[in-house]
């Protein structure tokens, strides 16, 4: 991707014609009630737009379309390699449209409008694009049954599901969930964050401008509560899929056990640790991983290094190069493509930030924040792992320092929280390596690197960080159809019985 200047990033941006209403059955509409909400850039303070705020009303009529669209087989019956040319079409008009829409997430979101260009934007496409090539790809079975007997295991494709967003990585996670959902046949209705929601809503007319028929692809902006809980209830949505908090995320639960009893599929927190032991080799580059895994994205990451944990030995000095690499990632306006540190998403949650960063008793580096959306890379050292700042997930961009011994000790504070989502380790020793992924109880470890994987390898996690499903691969697949055995009796005596 090729970067811009930031006078033609604010020229974009000058010149967006930004969506504003729910995209129900391939047209936009304004909420039943009417209601709006505004939607701020968090770098500014400064009013966006108003959307449309969606209710149950609006999500019964999302509902209802999807539903059309699914039984009549307009998607879920076309041929894959059809649907596959709709996919597609769609990415290739993503990318001549690939500046507009980076503006558009850092306006709304915050983010840098250089990890808009050169992660967000270019990774969206290329999960789209991916789950659409891997369409025709997927192969059903049949099973080893008796020479009198075929049976077949088939993949249906679930039905209607409903998709719920997280503010973080809006685009990214919008791609997560209906590249696989659509490749499988589904129709969706997705609500998006109310913090960021415009970028769905024009990837939904992209979509439809790609051939995507109506109805199979619906957008509800509103708040939770108004909007991502009835999705939850709903009794003819057949599976949800949720990305955000785990508070949030458990609700989903209570709300299928309370209706339908729909599948759910669940990404949720983490506070995901960093070992780094006394023989790791390159320190230099070791801080350099840390440093992008606590601080990209402004630590506005579930997936972020947000726990240190590193040996005493080779502590002192892998601060000092933390602190140095740390220096690169300055703060400053979003649409400047030189800025590494955007703002917070919202004032709300700048406050909730300093609110953590009031209880550092030990800052090591960084710790300000200012003009209500900015802060500053900061890494503090806490006692050990009961500290608040080492159990609970801040969501900024907060690194705790925890100092071990040993490596069994590592590995006990890497798996003494609640979450399991990812873990990183630094060392020299192949079977350290080893042992220490297989130990740890999360479900990404990568070894002397930070990272999630790629679209190949499944995303998600373990204990509270995860429930039923995984994102990514063709794994992210299975979540968004069901297996359906055809047994089919061949014997003879059975014709015989029928007759």
């Amino acid at each position: 991707m090729t970067l811009l200047t930031q006078d033609e990033y604010k020229s974009i941006a000058a010149n967006l014609d930004l969506p504003t209403a729910a995209f129900i059955d391939g047209k936009f509409c304004p909420a039943a009630s009417g209601k709006t909400f505004e939607t701020v850039n968090p770098a500014t303070g400064e009013k966006l737009a108003d959307i449309a705020s969606c209710g149950a009303a609006d999500v019964d009529v999302a509902v209802e379309k999807a539903r059309e669209a699914f039984d009549d087989g307009r998607w879920s019956r076309l041929h894959p390699s059809e649907r596959k040319d709709v996919l597609i079409r769609l990415c290739k008009l993503m990318t001549r449209n690939a500046h507009e829409l980076a503006v558009m997430e850092s306006l709304d979101s915050g983010k840098t409008i250089y990890d808009c260009e050169t992660v967000d934007v270019p990774e969206t496409i290329h999960c789209l694009k991916w789950h659409a090539e891997a369409i025709d790809k997927i192969y059903d079975q049949v099973s080893p049954a008796s020479d009198d007997h075929i049976a077949m295991v088939v993949r249906e494709p679930i039905g209607v599901v409903g998709l719920v967003l997280p503010w973080n990585f809006p685009l990214l996670m919008l791609a997560w969930k209906i590249g696989p959902a659509l490749a499988a046949g589904c129709s969706v209705v997705v609500k998006p964050a109310a913090e960021t929601t415009l970028t769905a809503l024009r990837v939904a007319e992209l979509a439809m401008e790609a051939g995507l028929p109506r109805g199979v692809l619906n957008i509800v902006p509103g708040g939770g509560a108004e909007a991502g809980e009835p999705i939850g209830r709903h009794m003819d949505i057949d599976m949800v899929s949720f990305t955000g908090s785990t508070v949030t995320g458990k609700r989903f639960l209570t709300y299928a056990a309370e209706s339908n009893a729909k599948e759910v599929v669940l990404e949720m927190g983490g506070k995901n640790p960093a070992i780094v032991m006394d023989d790791a080799e390159n320190l230099d580059r070791v801080a350099a991983h840390i440093v992008n895994g606590a601080f990209w994205n402004m630590g506005e990451n579930c997936s972020a290094s947000s726990r240190l944990i590193v040996h005493k030995d080779v502590k002192a000095e892998l601060l000092e190069r933390i602190a140095h690499h740390a220096k690169a990632w300055n703060v400053g306006d979003p649409l400047d493509p030189k800025t590494r540190m955007g703002a917070l998403v919202s004032r709300a949650h700048f406050d909730k930030v300093c609110g953590y960063l009031e209880q550092a008793e030990n800052v090591v580096l960084g710790g300000k924040a200012h003009d209500g959306a900015f802060v500053e890379a900061t890494v503090v050292e806490v006692p050990g792992n009961d500290a608040v700042l080492a159990r609970e997930e801040i969501f900024g961009p907060v690194l705790s320092v925890i100092e071990v011994t040993g490596f069994d000790e590592a590995i006990r504070i890497a798996n003494d929280t609640q979450y399991g989502l990812c873990a990183s380790i630094f060392t020299a020793n192949a079977k350290r390596a080893i042992r220490g992924a297989r130990a740890i109880r999360a479900g990404t470890v990568t070894v002397n690197s930070f990272g999630e994987g790629d679209i190949t390898t499944p995303f998600g996690g373990y204990k509270q960080s995860g429930f039923g499903g995984r994102d990514n691969s063709v794994h992210a697949h299975d979540q968004y159809t069901q297996l359906k055995t055809i047994w089919i009796d061949l014997a003879d005596d059975a014709d015989e019985a029928v007759d």
